[in-house]
C-alpha cells in the first residue's frame, strides 16, 4: 500500500538539513532500487525554483505493506534521527492518476 511522509522541518535547522542530506539520500536508495518510491522531495518556503530556497520539510509516497512499516523506516530516516523534524504525519494513499 502507498503512504505518505510528510514532515515539517524545525525553524532554523537548514544546517542539520545539510548535513544529514547524504545520509538521508542513502536511506531512500533502497525504495528506488526496490521500485516502492513513487515521489520523494523537500517542501521549500515559498513557491520559487530556485534551489537557494530555504526548505521547510519534505514529502515522500512510497510503498509498504503496512503503516508500522512506514512509520519504522520514517523513525529510522537520518533527517529524523538528527532531530530535524518538527512534526512527521504518516497518511494512507490511494493514487487515482495518471
Amino acid at each position: 500500500m502507498l503512504f505518505i511522509i510528510l514532515c515539517s522541518d524545525k525553524p532554523n535547522h537548514g544546517e542539520v538539513r545539510a548535513a544529514t542530506r547524504p545520509a538521508h539520500l542513502a536511506h531512500i536508495q533502497p525504495l528506488v532500487d526496490q521500485g516502492r518510491l513513487i515521489i520523494a522531495g523537500p517542501i521549500p518556503s515559498e513557491a520559487s525554483p530556485d534551489p537557494s530556497v530555504p526548505v521547510e520539510g519534505s514529502l515522500i509516497i512510497a510503498e509498504f505493506e503496512t503503516h508500522a512499516d512506514a512509520a519504522e523506516w520514517a523513525a529510522n530516516d537520518p533527517y529524523a534521527l538528527a532531530g530535524l523534524f518538527a512534526e512527521v504525519s504518516i497518511r494512507p494513499y490511494r493514487k487515482a492518476l495518471p
